[in-house]
Formats: structure tokens, sequence, C-alpha cells
């Protein structure tokens, strides 16, 4: 943050923002003129999600098969169960805009624009996780913002979501190893190469960025991104990329991405390999296979009667995911005929280019604002030691090569010549919130994300110093004075 910027800042917090009562459709449309299409703008009495105009029906783009856009779904994917996610206090009136980007040569990136009268002056900008729509983060992220005040805005990657597969499709992938029913991901089209996913983040905050100023009649003060899972690996992106655009960002779950292993290419197919022998084994945590995926990175098993945690991933999560990202960036190879178990990344980039389609969307470490990774030690979709400490040890290794950082004898870096970096590692934390709904175990991520968001915005408008690295544990929160510094000691505490 600048010097100026620091003086200005306790200032703003005291300048009446305008009321967006006046504000209406046809400004906007005016400020975005050609550069959206297919635009849905209301005035709208409540903007947040107790209000059912905020989201729209799940296949509510007639123009589009069954699963192309399913905001309904999207949103619920990483929020925790009702009743355990983001309390909705107070109504907040003001006008939501959502539409298709007109220059977006596929046809399918899709733009998302609320704008709360009682406006605070600033400006959030979120990712989408997996492949889901702009609506992915209505429960996560936008009802807490807009609650107090942000104009939030959102965007879909680029591209829909999938749609059932027929007859023999060469880029169908089955939803999971015993399931019979074969789905098209839009993401594996031509066109729609993983290194769109940073442009749309631009992108979105670019018309955002307009939006805000059409409705208030001034620039936001201060823009911040955030996500979770891919939408987290947009963040990063972001402050790597786009200074001039965002202010700082917070990541929760993000996906790591690096042309050398491990990466999910690597991590993917031990995991699928040997879950069925550690099935016939009985669960047996000390079984070979079981020994396998954990040496695959993997946190260990949750076991509730029938119930197994990896047992969820297996189901839901690791052939599909394995699949989709194959056909993108491995497109020959054969995918039920060689296995998906048996992919075996290093041996393919001999014979493949993909070792450049990962280097060509890669999180490079080198971020140019203040960023929060927030992660959770249990998470079997992109194990913590794989996807955010290794986006920490890459952070750091950018920041050993810069000559404005500093050690400061304790191990820590000096971050008042660079952006801030921290890792807040949840103790017991996983990649599906829901799952605690099963496994009680499990701590749920969403608060301390909302939490590191409250005091990003502390470090960036006001200069206070983020909390250290640390290990939240069950039941606590980010502290200051944390008992357990650094990265966890255990991926499981009972």
């Amino acid at each position: 943050m600048s010097k100026l910027a620091r003086f200005v800042a306790p200032f703003l917090l005291l300048v009446p923002f305008p009321a967006s009562a006046a504000v209406t459709c046809a400004d906007l449309a005016k400020a975005f003129g050609s550069s959206l299409a297919d635009v849905n703008c209301f005035a709208s009495t409540d903007l947040t999600t107790n209000n059912l105009q905020t989201t729209p029906a799940n296949n509510s783009i007639a123009s589009l098969p069954p699963f192309a856009f399913t905001p309904m779904t999207d949103r619920a994917v990483i929020a925790p169960s009702p009743g355990k996610g983001t309390p909705v206090t107070k109504v907040v009136p003001g006008v939501q805009l959502n539409a298709r980007i007109a220059s977006d040569p596929t046809g399918q990136a899709r733009f998302l624009l609320r704008l709360p009268n009682n406006w605070n002056g600033r400006l959030v900008v979120a990712g989408a996780s997996g492949t889901r729509s702009e609506f992915n983060g209505d429960f996560a992220w936008s009802d807490y913002v807009l609650q107090k005040g942000y104009a939030y805005a959102s965007q879909n990657k680029g591209v829909l979501n999938l749609q059932l597969s027929v007859g023999t499709d060469p880029l169908a992938c089955r939803l999971n190893p015993s399931s019979g029913v074969f789905v098209h991901f839009y993401d594996n089209d031509p066109g729609q190469q993983f290194t769109r996913w940073a442009q749309v983040m631009v992108k979105a905050a670019e018309l955002a960025r307009d939006g805000v100023k059409a409705a208030y009649g001034r620039w936001p003060a201060f823009t911040y991104a955030v996500g979770t899972s891919n939408g987290g690996y947009q963040v990063r992106r972001a402050v790597e990329i786009a200074p001039k655009l965002f202010d700082g960002g917070v990541d929760w779950e993000g996906t790591f991405v690096d042309e050398h292993a491990p990466n999910l290419l690597t991590d993917l197919p031990p995991a699928i390999l040997n879950f069925p022998d550690y099935t016939t084994s009985g669960f047996s945590p000390t079984s070979t296979a079981a020994k396998n995926i954990q040496a695959a990175g993997y946190p260990p098993d949750i076991v509730q009667g029938t119930a197994s945690l990896w047992g969820n991933y297996n189901a839901q999560f690791w052939e599909v995911t394995q699949c989709q990202w194959q056909k993108r960036l491995d497109p020959s190879y054969d995918t039920y005929g060689s296995g998906t178990g048996t992919y075996n990344y290093v041996s393919r980039l001999s014979v493949s280019d993909v070792g450049a389609q990962l280097a060509a969307f890669a999180t490079t470490g080198d971020i140019q604002r203040p960023l929060i990774t927030v992660a959770g030690t249990m998470d079997a979709l992109l194990p913590i030691d794989h996807h955010a400490r290794a986006y920490a040890r890459k952070v750091k290794a950018m920041a050993e090569g810069d000559d404005h950082w500093k050690e400061d004898g304790r191990g820590n870096w000096d971050d008042k010549h660079q952006p801030a970096y921290r890792l807040y590692e949840v103790q017991n934390g996983n990649h599906i919130e829901t799952y605690q709904d099963t496994f009680a175990q499990l701590q749920l991520i969403e608060p301390h994300a909302q939490r590191a968001f409250d005091l990003l915005v502390d470090q960036v408008e006001r200069g206070a110093t983020l909390p250290p690295d640390q290990c939240i544990p069950r039941g606590g929160a980010i502290s200051s004075t944390p008992a357990q510094p650094g990265h966890c000691a255990n991926l499981f505490a009972p």
C-alpha cells in the first residue's frame, strides 16, 4: 500500500458515500454499453440469499441444456449446511445485475454485480470453485460482505458447468468409478484453456469497477479478491498479475498449479488406484492401500460406522476431477483404457505437452499485493502440503530471491517492503464444509476465511500487522499470539 493510500484511507472511512437509491439499471446499461449481453438487471429489496430472487433457479437459462447452469447447487457447494454458515441479520437493498460478457468468444463467460444502497466505498470480486457459476459464493462470501456494505462481483471463470454425455463422446467423464453416468465438462471444449481463469477474474474486476463508478459516482477506494478452491487459485493469480486492480486477497483452499510434481495429476491417481483395496481391507488404516494413499500426501481417513471420509471424496471428486483435468491438459491419454488410477504424469511428460499445459497457468508465488491463504489439514482433494503449503513455499522462494525481503533473525520475513503473506491452517478443516455433518471431528473453514478477510482489510487500509502463520486449533480462532505458530503438527487431531 502506498504512503498516500495509508494517509487517505482513514479519511475515506469518514466520507459519506451516496446512497444508490437513484441509481437505475438504465445507468448501468449506459456505463456497460456493449460490454455485456443478455443482461438481467433489477432493483432488489434484499441482495442477500434470504431473498429468493437473488440466486436464480437451476437450469433457468432456457437456451442451455440441464446442468450447464446450476446456481442454487453451486452456492451450496463451498458453504456449510444451512444454519451453520453465514448468519443473515439484515436486509441489504440495492441493485443486482447478471449477464454474459459480450467479448468472450466462447459465449460462456458470465458476470454478476450487486450494488448495495448503503455502500462502504469498497468492492469485493469473487472467484468460482470447480466448474461452478458466478453464484458460487452467494452463501460463503456475498452474504458476508454485502451486510458490511461492500459492493460484490463474481464470475464463472468463463465457462459453463457440464451436461450429460451421450453416445461415444471422447470427452466424457464418469461421475465416479462405480457410476454408469457420464458427463461432458464445458471446460474440456476447444477454446476453454485453463489459462482463461485468471483473465476472466481480471475482466470481472474491470467490469465491476465500471459498474461501481456508474452507480456511486466514484471508483472503489479498495478492491479485494476472495475465492475458494479453483476460485482461490483465481485469487492468487489476481494478486500476482493485477496489482493495479486488486489491493489484496483471501484464498480459501486454493488449487496449487505447477508443472513440477506434486500437482493434481500426480496426487489423484494413487488415491483412485488404492481405494478399492482399502475398501476390501475393511477400511483398515494399517493396510498397504491406506499407507499408499497417505504416502501420496492425503490426510488420514475418518471412518464413522459405514461412512468414510475418503469414501466421500472417492465417490464425488477423485476420479471425475482426474478425468476433467487430464482431458483438458493431456487429451491424447486413453482415460479409461489405460486407466485413471494408473495415469503417470512423469512418464507422460515425454510423450505429450502436459507439462507445458500446466506451466501455462501455473501460480508463481510472486504476489504483488497482500494475500492470506486459509486451508484445512484434512483436505482430501487438495492435500495441504501439496497445495496450501506448496504455495506458501513458492511465495517464500520468490521472496528470498528479492533483495527487498530480509529475515528478521527469528525465521520471519519482514514484509515492510513487500506484500504480506500468511498461511492460516485450520486443524481438521477439509475441502467440503458439509462433510462435518457426518464427521463431527471436522472443523468449518468458512468462519476463519471470513475473519481472515477482515484482518486483510485492516492490514491494507490501516496498516495493521497480520497475525503470524499459525495452526488454528479445533474450536479456536486466528490469534495474534498463536499457541501453534507455523504448520499444524498433525493433519488430524482426534
